[in-house]
């Protein structure tokens, strides 16, 4: 694609790199296949191809957002399914945060929607300010009909049944390897999680210490900066991710780390994504440091889970294991039979597939703990929670969820894992099946307690 940006523009760093790559796009329309908004919506002006011509116009010419351009960029979930699908590699994932941050300096809002995002900002990064307004939402819920904003009623309904109890298990703390150490790991405990559902992070420290880690929450690590990057509030996101670039840091020059462990894909997908969000500002070499050890925790336990098959295969080869496992097996043959055979829709999260191109690994670790794997057709579409999409935009999130819901149930699942909070939370809004964090399973088959969510054994 040509551009016309000026030479005063490009020394810009943002507005270079969005030149950068505009200029990759050769206007192909392959991403206008995989845009769940596209295919819902069907207007070429909501498929990234569209949103690009918009983007482009808006800031060559450096002029004030017309309620049009805003309107269909909002509408972007940032789902990234058109990065996979794009053969030349446009990556857009940072031209729209660079719109969106544009929008934000540059175009005023109806009060209404200023409002929300306000009230979005300042409670959803939060733990604790979330849990009173999840109480508040349920306090609320018999009242959903009186209520005439449709986004105020998908906060109401956002709020679970059951409020889990605060975890000190998410507070600044180490928790030892068992056995051999085999990493000291960061685990980040995320904001919005350690509102909805505490199962998650508990479920993972078990499982590390378990594998060999050592895992330290680190002291003022906290909210990834996702939420508010997405709405184009750059300077509230790049503070939360201080936050956790100078707590990670402190631990790497401290002891030490081998990985930072993101269970909520989302936030990883951002966290990786430090170095560039950083790359012009003090923070940059750590940012780049803190990216570069970021793993999901599904990468994390592949790498463990080789290492660990590995060793007890050559101790049952030389004759010293003490097991009459197969090489390759031992350890690992999950110890609670009940679990196997249950048949598990795998539902990908688009900041994992998409994001962060980590595709096999969850399905992989599922399958080897003993669960049939499914997935559902059209895997590669979204679900449509996308951060505060579910809330900002909840007619079109409802449809893309209703969709996916039933591609799921069309498997005819026991049980739907999914590696990110929000996915969960959207899904489980529209099937009695159980929905749970697929490291919840794979504790499960490897020791742990049976998941909260599943419900009892006959």
């Amino acid at each position: 694609m040509q551009t016309t940006f000026t030479d005063a523009q490009l020394r810009d760093p943002d507005t270079a790199r969005s030149n950068e790559i505009l200029r990759a796009c050769v206007h192909c329309g392959f991403c206008t296949a995989t845009c769940p908004t596209y295919q819902v919506l069907g207007d070429e002006l909501d498929s990234p191809r569209g949103r690009i011509y918009l983007i482009k116009d808006m800031l060559e010419n450096e002029r004030v957002p017309d309620e049009k351009t805003v309107r269909h960029i909002d509408r972007c979930l940032s789902c990234l399914a058109c990065m996979t699908t794009c053969p030349s590699g446009v990556h857009y994932m940072h031209l729209v945060d660079h719109a969106r941050t544009y929008i934000e300096e540059h175009y005023e809002r109806p009060w209404q929607d200023r409002a929300l995002r306000w009230v979005l900002a300042r409670i959803l990064p939060y733990p604790g300010r979330f849990r009173v307004a999840l109480l508040g939402a349920k306090i609320g819920r018999p009242f959903r009909a009186l209520v005439p904003d449709r986004r105020l009623r998908a906060m109401l309904d956002m709020a679970p049944a059951t409020i889990p109890p605060v975890s000190r298990n998410d507070d600044p703390q180490t928790f030892p390897a068992e056995g051999r150490r085999r990493r000291r790991v960061a685990l980040m405990t995320g904001c919005a999680q350690r509102a909805l559902n505490t199962d998650i992070n508990d479920a993972t420290i078990r499982l590390l210490t378990r594998l060999g880690c050592e895992v330290v929450v680190a002291d003022g690590q906290g909210c990834c900066g996702a939420l508010t990057h997405h709405m184009g509030k750059t300077d509230e996101a790049h503070g939360t991710a201080a936050r956790n670039i100078r707590a990670w840091t402190r631990e790497m020059d401290g002891d030490g780390l081998d990985a930072i462990v993101i269970n909520t894909s989302g936030c990883g997908t951002t966290v990786k994504d430090y170095g560039h969000m950083f790359r012009t500002e003090p923070l940059a070499a750590d940012a780049a440091r803190v990216s570069g050890i970021a793993v999901d925790v599904s990468e994390l336990l592949a790498e463990l889970v080789r290492e660990a098959e590995t060793e007890t295969g050559n101790e049952a080869a030389e004759g010293i294991a003490g097991t009459d496992a197969p090489a390759g097996h031992g350890v690992f043959a999950p110890p609670r039979p009940e679990g196997h055979g249950l048949r598990v829709a795998y539902h990908a999260a688009c900041s994992l597939q998409h994001g962060q191109q980590i595709k096999s690994h969850p399905k992989d670790l599922l399958k080897r703990a003993g669960f049939e794997v499914v997935e559902p057709a059209d895997s590669h579409l979204c679900c449509g929670s996308a951060g505060t999409y579910n809330l900002m935009q909840p007619e079109i999130s409802a449809q893309l969820k209703d969709r996916k819901v039933r591609t799921l149930e069309a498997k005819r699942p026991e049980i739907i894992a999914a590696g990110n909070i929000g996915c969960m939370m959207q899904i489980g809004a529209g099937t009695e099946v159980p929905v749970v964090h697929t490291v919840e399973l794979l504790d499960w088959a490897w020791g742990g307690p049976r998941p909260p969510a599943l419900p009892a054994p006959d």
